[in-house]
Order: C-alpha cells, then structure tokens, then sequence
C-alpha cells in the first residue's frame, strides 16, 4: 500500500457511531461540523476532475464515523455517488473506516459492489479493558474476526491503534502492536491519544481522573512502536492526529497533538540509535557522524535538539551531523578525535 496514493477525504463525522467514546469528538477533529451526502461526494468529485493527476491512485475516502453501521439507505446513497466517479474515471476506488463489529459477510458484500477497495477499522487497542474504559462497545475477538473477514474476502485492509487510552500502559501497546502485525493488515494508523474539548475524557482529566498522555509520552512510545511494525514491513501511513484549525486553535486542550509528531518520533529514533553507537566514546571525544542525506534533518532533530542532547548525554566536546550517501547503514560513527 502506498502511502503517496492521492486522497480525496469525504467526512461524514458521528455518522453510524452507536457509542459515545470518551476520546471522541469527531467534529472537532475533522473540522468538518455536518455529515456528507450525495452532493458533497459530487462536489468533492467535481473538484478533483479539474485537477491535474499524473495517474498515481486516487481513492475517495468516508472518514470520521462508522460507515458500515450508518442506515443502509444512507450508506448506498453515498456509494453511489462515489461509484459515479469510478464510472467517470476520477477515481480508482473507494476507502472507507468503520467498526470491527459492523462487518460481516453481506456488508463485505455490499461494498464490493460499490467499488470499495480499503477497509479501515477503528481496533484502538487489543486488550478488552482499555476497550471497555474508553467506551468502544466493542471486544479484541470483534478485531480479530472483522480482520480476518476482510482480508479473506479481498480487501486491503487498515488497522488504526491508538495509546494512552485510559487504563492502557506502555506494555499494553506494545502488545496491541505486536498482535496487530499477527492480523497482516496492509497499513496501521497510529494515533496517541489527544484531550480534545467537549469529550467526556476532558471531563475525566479535569476531575483528575485521568493522566494526561503527553507528547514526550507518546514520542518515546512511538519510537519502540514504529520498527515492530517496520520489521514486519507493514506500513505506518499516519503518525498522530492530522493537524486542523480546529484541533491548533485550542480544541486539543491536553495530550499528544503536535503538528509535527511524525517527524518528532522519527527523530527520536535516530537520537536512538545514535545513543547506541556513542556508548563506548570517551567523554571530551569530538565526534563525526555520517547519516543517509534523507534522514538527516530527523537526525539533527527538531532546532538540533538531538545533537544538544547527545553532547550532554556523553559529554562530548564536539559532535558533527554529516550527510553521506556512500555509507552502507542509516547512521554510523565516521570519526573520532578523542581528548
């Protein structure tokens, strides 16, 4: 799955979604404060046939509620239209994200008419507690079951995880990660929980029953989150919250939304992995490090807060970050002056 392929998002905010869970609150999230119809997918379709496309994949996307538990009169009106632009040419197909427990064999059906190639699900977490704290209404085996379905019934399909939820722990993500990489899904979202205004997690933290998930948090997790799936070379196509508007301009109150968080956690793991490689250095040293040109702003961090860090950390007297194509790893230590 290509993380590339062009997106054209349709939100249809709440819509299908049978419990209120205590992170949610999808019209701030999105932005988008009324659900879609027929003449939005047409007016978003319009619109893209008059841009430039290169003939990458471009897929129409129902974000923002539980599609496939929507009314069914509703859900085909809006496949329908999103049909249209398959018929026209505009797109390729459709994507949509939903619950795992409003899958099944006839819904599967269904979709398959209407041109809908990827199934995002909303898991969140693997361990029922989390699950039951958070308000999902729904269990771990309704993942697993709904993932199976629609990997045997063709589908690509999306696993959306989140941490931080109340009552969950380091440990417990970790595990959720690691039986998300047993169900195969052909991409995963990962989004650290945000305090977002007008949920009942915001009433829950300011009656300090609930500890915020911090950015700092939520990076140093992410960082041991992101090779499991790596290694498994399963993609990770979005790293926290897609920043808004709404979400900037004070509607996340707490928790884990930065603009930026991909690419914090990203450089989290080359501070990583530099770390590993500068244990044995001898304090006072100064010290050359070579890097993949690509990665040599994750490598520097954020206003160089990665090279401060590891100054600090092995009292070095000096440390250079040198772009280097010719080197066979991502990172490695190309010289050393000791004192």
């Amino acid at each position: 799955m290509s993380a590339r392929a062009s997106i054209l998002p349709v939100f249809v905010p709440h819509l299908g979604c049978p419990h209120a869970c205590v992170f949610c609150n999808q019209r701030r999230i999105s932005g988008e404060t009324e659900p879609a119809d027929a003449k939005t997918v047409r007016d978003v379709l319009s619109a893209a046939a008059d841009l430039p496309w290169d003939g990458e994949k471009r897929q129409l996307a129902f974000y923002g509620g539980s599609f496939t538990a929507i009314p069914e009169a509703q859900q085909l009106e809006l496949l329908a239209a999103a049909q249209e632009g398959i018929e026209r040419g505009i797109i390729d197909s459709v994507r949509l994200s939903t619950r795992p427990d409003a899958i099944d064999g006839a819904v599967l059906a269904r979709l398959r008419r209407y041109g809908v190639e990827t199934v995002e699900l909303g898991a969140q977490s693997l361990d029922d507690e989390v699950l039951r704290l958070s308000g999902r209404g729904h269990t771990s085996e309704d993942v697993r079951r709904a993932s199976r379905m629609i990997k045997d019934a063709g589908f690509q399909l999306v696993l959306q995880m989140m941490t931080g939820l109340p009552g969950d722990s380091g440990e417990q993500s970790l595990a959720t990660a690691r039986e998300i990489v047993e169900l195969r899904p052909d991409g995963v979202r990962i989004y650290p929980t945000v305090i977002v205004r007008d949920t009942a997690l915001y009433e829950l933290w300011r009656r300090g029953l609930y500890r915020e998930h911090t950015v700092e948090d939520a990076v140093r997790l992410c960082a041991k989150l992101l090779p499991i799936f790596e290694a498994a070379q399963i993609p990770v196509i979005r790293l926290g919250l897609n920043p808004t508007e709404e979400l900037s301009g004070g509607a996340a109150v707490a928790g884990a939304y930065h603009p930026a968080f991909g690419e914090l956690v990203r450089a989290r793991m080359m501070l990583e992995r530099a770390e590993a490689l500068l244990r044995s250095v001898e304090p006072g040293s100064r010290v050359i490090l070579a890097v993949q040109p690509r990665l040599l702003s994750q490598m520097l961090g954020q206003r160089r807060r990665n090279v401060s860090a590891l100054i600090n950390e092995f009292r070095l007297a000096e440390l250079k970050v040198c772009p280097n194509s010719s080197i066979s790893a991502e990172i490695e230590v190309l010289s050393v002056e000791k004192p």
